[in-house]
């Protein structure tokens, strides 16, 4: 399978960080039927956490978040790139976007385990556009 790349959107939510914030949302999530592509989370600050969730469909993830009383931000925009695992495969769009001018502002990947990986990346929201074409999208 070749890679495939979208553009992706993803709301995020501040919590506090501290045991169980994230499973408080992912517990909603799960009562909702809510689908996720993708979750990442990280330090936002003091005693804070930022938890970036990639939903398949976003009306619920809302209804979620309501529910758990969790305000989300958004939409955001990112670039989920996904595909068979290979010794350099991130290279050729790093070097894509670092050709086009373009940081990549954040980047979180993992491999699956069976030989494909999925790669999320950020780029400033000015560069969106301009990223977006010299990633062939």
């Amino acid at each position: 399978m070749a890679e495939t790349i979208k553009k992706a959107e993803y709301y995020y939510a501040i919590v506090e960080d501290k045991p169980g914030e994230a499973r408080k949302l992912l517990e909603f999530c799960s009562a909702h039927g809510v689908s996720l592509t993708n979750l990442t989370a990280f330090p936002a600050g003091e005693g804070k956490a930022q938890i970036d969730f990639f939903p398949e469909d976003v009306d619920m993830l809302k209804m979620a978040a309501e529910e758990a009383g969790i305000p989300l931000v958004g939409p955001k925009k990112a670039f989920m790139i996904q595909g068979d695992d290979r010794i350099g495969v991130l290279i050729e769009y790093h070097l894509r976007l670092a050709g086009a001018g373009i940081n990549v502002y954040a980047a979180n990947g993992t491999n699956d385990g069976r030989g494909g990986f999925g790669y999320i990346l950020w780029v400033k929201p000015e560069d969106y556009d301009k990223a977006a074409e010299a990633l062939g999208l």
